[in-house]
């Protein structure tokens, strides 16, 4: 098999686990809202026990989306992870946070108490989604780091990839499409929260206030998103001489990418159609399946800018420190041998989504009420 074809495939399927997680981030969406959509504490431990019972998903599918770059471009693992590497802790801080938080904050004489797991939930909430946002963005704006891969021959210090400056990734902050991208993801994930709370709680006053709220936070997001996608289709990308390998800035490099190969932007517009259908089912009517219509849109939207960032012979992270030191799917790969491996284990895929169906099925069968958490056999968070 091709190793062009192997490296394509497996970008396709890192671009799907970034529109899965985009999507499972309702947890943390959720998270977020605890404070405003609930008004007593009963009804805060309701939403905090819903969203229990979904919150390692999301944390294993980050976890997934990290090992599989890992496995399949580990140039780009070594050099973002490793170099912009206060931006991942700082991510990978908020979601210990989390995974703690759910751990200890029911638990009899915990040290720190209820609020301030709750506090801890919250920040994971808003802080995580948006910085975890900043970072995919970056796949479109690139980073300040140098590549030689030289340097391997040098046992005293055989490192790749260098950043060059000290603030090691926290200047992703400081790029605008960055962080509309984070709060992008912000707004997709609090809005997908809200669905989900009408979907899941038997309680008509949550219900109620999640309703208004959407129309708020759906119509925002909705918004936030359109100008997303124009900042996206002004950018500056880099085109990938097929020949010579040479990188050359392209002006409107990511609109060409979607208007040339056209699928994408099939993609892209099927996904918006059904995030509006979702959201005014949920806001003009009873929006029994809003949550799935309106997350089957999100992923379908976030796909094909995640596939535009590589495809079409792309960098995908550009240096700009160097231009030619820039990450494309060609220089940045496993080799044949270890996509060829792997391309055969994920086949076994779609068994593990089977089983994390049935799993999500089983444990939202009916929506969940104050009695279920006064129930004798119940795990409280």
């Amino acid at each position: 098999m091709d190793i062009s074809i192997l490296q394509h495939y497996w970008w396709a399927l890192v671009s799907l686990l970034g529109a899965l997680l985009v999507f499972l981030l309702f947890v943390q969406g959720g998270q977020s809202l605890i404070f405003f959509t609930a008004r007593t504490e009963q009804q805060k431990s309701l939403l905090i026990n819903l969203l229990g019972h979904k919150w390692e998903l999301t944390y294993t599918t980050l976890v997934t989306f990290g090992g599989a770059i890992f496995a399949s471009f580990p140039l780009y693992y070594s050099t973002s992870f490793g170099g912009a590497y206060w931006l991942w802790i700082t991510i990978l801080l908020l979601f210990v946070l989390q995974a703690v938080s759910y751990e200890f904050r029911s638990k009899a004489g915990n040290l720190l108490g209820k609020k301030t797991y709750d506090i801890f939930l919250f920040l994971n909430g808003f802080l995580g989604t948006v910085m975890l946002g900043v970072a995919v963005g970056t796949f479109f704006t690139g980073g300040a780091f140098t590549m030689n891969k030289m340097a391997l021959t040098q046992t005293a210090a055989p490192v790749i990839s260098q950043w060059s400056n000290g603030w090691h990734g926290l200047d992703a902050l400081a790029h605008p499409f960055n962080l509309l991208m984070g709060v992008g993801v912000y707004l997709a994930a609090a809005t997908l929260a809200l669905l989900f709370f009408m979907q899941s709680i038997a309680d008509e006053d949550i219900r109620a206030r999640a309703r208004k709220q959407v129309t708020v936070i759906g119509t925002v997001f909705v918004l936030g998103f359109v100008a997303l996608l124009l900042f996206l289709f002004c950018l500056t990308g880099y085109n990938v001489n097929p020949v010579t390998g040479v990188i050359s800035p392209e002006p409107h490099k990511y609109l060409h990418n979607m208007l040339e190969l056209i699928w994408p932007a099939v993609i892209l517009l099927i996904g918006v159609v059904w995030v509006l259908w979702g959201l005014g089912s949920a806001i003009f009517c009873k929006g029994k399946y809003s949550f799935w219509i309106t997350a089957i849109g999100v992923v379908l939207a976030v796909l094909p800018l995640l596939l535009c960032a590589a495809y079409n012979n792309t960098a995908y992270f550009a240096s700009t420190v160097n231009l030619q030191n820039s990450l494309t799917l060609q220089n940045s790969s496993s080799s044949l041998f270890t996509l060829k491996v792997m391309a055969y284990v994920s086949l076994l895929i779609p068994f593990v989504l089977a089983y994390i169906a049935y799993v999500w099925y089983k444990l939202t069968k009916k929506p969940i009420s104050i009695e279920d958490l006064e129930s004798p056999d119940a795990t409280v968070y």
